[in-house]
């Protein structure tokens, strides 16, 4: 496990993420102190087949109307 100072991680941020998509785990240090540890993550290894709730459910027609002016104007923030 490879140990790293904040600002040097900052610098070389490149650099250690590509070793860390190897395999690596980088200890992310404050003064020397452990304070992070930055690891790779577990890579979904199957993809999930399309179609797996087919004919579960049926979508409305009114699914496909219009929002209400209103609520629209709750997503862009105008309420």
């Amino acid at each position: 496990m490879t140990r790293v100072n904040i600002h040097e991680a900052k610098t070389h941020l490149s650099r250690y993420l590509k070793r860390v998509a190897r395999g690596e785990t980088i200890l992310l240090c404050k003064r020397n102190v452990p304070v992070a540890e930055i690891r790779p993550i577990a890579q979904n290894a199957r993809r999930r087949p399309i179609g797996l709730a087919k004919g579960e459910f049926k979508i409305p027609k009114a699914f496909y109307n219009p929002l209400p002016q209103e609520l629209l104007d709750y997503f862009e923030g105008k309420k």
